[in-house]
Parts: C-alpha cells; sequence; structure tokens
C-alpha cells in the first residue's frame, strides 16, 4: 500500500468554526450553469419515467431517518489522534459537497419554476434532501467541537460554471459513486460491528438510497437528450467524465487511508471496488463504459496518485520556486501520460447490449 498524506490538525476562522480547506482540483467544488438551457430541454422522451422519480422524491421516505438519538449524546474525545483528524476531514468534505449539490439543486429549482415546473420539482426535492445531509454531516462535526460556517462557504466559495451537459454527466456520477461509497462502508460495517466508533455510520443505508434516486434522475435526464449519448462526441465526453470521476476518487481514498482504515477497510480494495459497481452502474446510462479489468487499468490509476503525492512534497518542500519549477515538471507529465494512457484504453460498448442491461 502506498503510504497515505497525514491529516493536518484544523484550521479555525473563529473559535468552533473550521476554516474551509484549500480549494483544489480534488476538493468538492461549487457549481453554476446556465439556467436558461436546462429550462428549454425536451424531456418528452422521458417523461414519464421522469414523474415517476418526481413522485418517489416527493415521498420523502427519509423524512424521519435522519434523527440524531440518544446515541449521539455523549462525548467523543475518546477518539484521538489520526482517527480524529481523519474523520473530521472526511465529515467536512462530505460536508462540503452535500452543501454544494443543495446550493446548485436549490438554484435550478428557482430558475426552473416557471418554465419547467417538473424539473423544478425534482431539483427543489433533491435540494431538500442535499440540505439534509449537509446539516447532519455539520452537526456531527460540532460533536468533535468543530463546524462549518455554511453562509460563509456560500459567499465566498468559488463558482465553476459547467454547460448543462456536464452537469449531468457529472452529478450523475457524483450521486452513483456516492452510493456505492456508502453502501460499501454500510455493508462492511454491518459485518463488523466493532468498528462502528460513531453512529453516524448507522445512517448510511438510507443515506445512499437519496443518492441512488439522485443518480436515477439524472440518468433519466441524461437518456432523455440523445446528443448526450446518441453520438461519437458524447461517447469521448463520457470517457473523460469516467476516467476524471475515478482518477479523483483513487487519489483522495488514498490520501485519506487511515480513515477507511480506523473503519477496517482496505483502501485499494475498497477503491477498486466502488470504481468497478460504478463503472457496471454507468452502463445503465451511457453508451460506453470503461474497461476495468484491463491490467494496466487500476495500476495506472494509483501511480497517478503516486505522483499527485510527489507534487505535494515538492510544493511543500524549502527549495527555491525555480527548482519547484522544473521538479514538477516530471511527475505532471507522468500524471498526464497514465491518464492518456487509460483514455484510450479500448472502452465497452453498452449500447449494443442496451437491451439487456438492468
Amino acid at each position: 500500500m502506498v503510504k497515505s498524506i497525514e491529516t493536518p490538525n484544523p484550521n479555525y476562522t473563529k473559535p468552533g468554526i473550521k476554516a474551509p480547506v484549500q480549494e483544489t482540483l480534488l476538493t468538492p467544488r461549487f457549481y453554476t450553469t446556465d439556467f436558461e438551457a436546462v429550462a428549454n430541454l425536451d424531456i418528452s422522451a422521458h417523461e414519464t419515467e421522469l414523474e415517476a422519480i418526481v413522485a418517489e422524491l416527493r415521498a420523502d421516505y427519509n423524512r424521519h431517518h435522519f434523527v440524531r438519538d440518544e446515541e449521539f449524546q455523549q462525548s467523543w474525545e475518546h477518539v484521538e489522534g489520526e482517527k480524529r483528524r481523519a474523520f473530521i476531514d472526511f465529515l467536512e468534505r462530505s460536508c462540503t459537497s452535500e452543501f454544494s449539490g443543495f446550493l446548485l439543486f436549490k438554484e435550478l429549482s428557482r430558475r426552473l419554476k416557471a418554465k419547467n415546473p417538473l424539473l423544478a420539482d425534482a431539483f427543489n426535492y433533491m435540494a431538500r434532501d442535499e440540505a439534509r445531509h449537509a446539516g447532519f454531516l455539520n452537526k456531527s462535526m460540532a460533536d468533535f467541537n468543530l463546524s462549518l460556517d455554511l453562509s460563509y462557504l456560500t459567499k465566498h466559495r468559488t463558482y465553476t460554471f459547467f454547460p448543462p451537459e456536464w452537469v449531468i454527466y457529472t452529478v450523475y456520477l457524483s450521486e452513483k459513486i456516492g452510493y456505492w461509497r456508502y453502501i460499501l462502508i454500510h455493508r462492511h460495517i454491518q459485518a463488523n460491528p466493532e468498528y462502528q466508533f460513531y453512529p453516524l455510520f448507522r445512517k448510511f443505508e438510507s443515506w445512499c438510497q437519496d443518492e441512488n434516486r439522485h443518480g436515477d434522475f439524472f440518468k433519466a435526464l441524461l437518456r432523455s437528450q440523445p446528443k448526450l449519448w446518441n453520438n461519437w462526441k458524447a461517447r469521448l465526453w463520457v470517457r473523460f467524465f469516467l476516467l476524471t470521476v475515478f482518477v479523483t476518487h483513487t487519489i483522495t481514498v488514498f490520501e485519506r487511508a487511515t480513515f477507511y482504515e480506523a473503519i477496517g477497510i482496505h483502501p485499494r480494495k475498497y477503491n477498486n471496488t466502488v470504481i468497478q459497481e460504478t463503472n457496471n452502474t454507468s452502463a445503465r446510462a451511457f453508451p460506453i463504459i470503461l474497461d476495468t479489468n484491463h491490467p494496466e487499468f487500476f495500476w495506472r490509476l494509483e501511480q497517478c496518485f503516486i505522483n499527485t503525492q510527489r507534487l505535494t512534497e515538492i510544493k511543500e518542500s524549502n527549495r527555491p520556486g525555480i527548482i519547484k519549477f522544473w521538479q514538477k515538471i516530471p511527475p505532471t507529465l507522468a500524471i498526464i501520460s497514465h491518464m492518456l494512457r487509460l483514455y484510450f484504453i479500448k472502452p465497452i460498448d453498452t449500447e449494443s447490449t442496451r437491451a439487456t442491461v438492468s
């Protein structure tokens, strides 16, 4: 196993309020899009399916699930050291990601209400779910004497513009990979209850069902737009987004190996399983998926992580800037090379077997 990065001690903006992590390519991002273009999407081809998913969202099966019962009402000072820091980092990144989804979905709902009420309803219900998740995670952080100032994040976080097509690809993958991340942890904790050091893990089964429903909505939305799957450009974009999501996931899991080891999960096995399951699930939406069984696939993903470690070590060194500049070139080129080699591995055609994919 490659060496994970030690989690730094948290910084504070004021007592009890954690300073947000520095924005990088790997931190959860806040997005905006072309709201007018989303409002004008023709969803008639899958309107019946979308209406059924919206009905599920409206039912709000988890409205009574996220309750802080008596198990939370205790001191957590016994969770110490790297385990504590790694868990707080997990909570923060998860909270930021959920809150980012809330902001995007809420704004979509507001902007689409007049022109596309069905989509507006869907985004409103998904915003409700994301806000519930973010709030629950932030309260969990408070159990460790920290919390995030979400209003500060709203005003000061950098917003990245993605066209609607990119939003649909990335949010679909984010929701489906989120499902597999949570359900695999849930199954592991169920089988090994001695690793449940905090009651949040008991919430993961229903939590991931929210993620799954959101992903199903974006799958139906994607399939309603032939330009997102029924041409050669779409196939190239699908490969790109699958690859970038899988590279990012590999790097973040290996960087935070301490957290997974603290709950008895082998980081490499966990990462590979999440990616394989997400890739297979994506066959329901995408015209192609990646060949995760290729002998070089996971090795090259891990090489991307190793080279990001080298970049971090160079950045944090005390060497002169010009030396750092030249030292960064080989690992940067190595990451690009590995990603290109992964991109050009022949993908698996899913449209030819569409009738057999469930």
